[in-house]
């Protein structure tokens, strides 16, 4: 089983998809905590977890382009 991101790559792949740098970081705090919650509730990995979140964030930055 692969490691869990580092902070620095959470942080990286979040302002990737859209999130603005100012909340980057606090947001990739949150999105490590979420993602062990849910793996462990779902008994999923925490990569499925993760991945999961970060396509419903995508998602959401992408419709508020929009104008959603």
């Amino acid at each position: 089983m692969r490691e869990p991101l580092a902070h620095s790559e959470l942080v990286a792949a979040l302002a990737a998809l859209g999130c603005p740098l100012e909340k980057s970081e606090e947001m990739a705090a949150q999105l490590d905590k979420r993602a062990r919650q849910l793996a462990k509730r779902k008994g999923r990995s925490y990569e499925e977890a993760l991945s999961y979140l970060l396509g419903l964030m995508r998602k959401g930055w992408a419709a508020r382009e929009r104008g959603f």
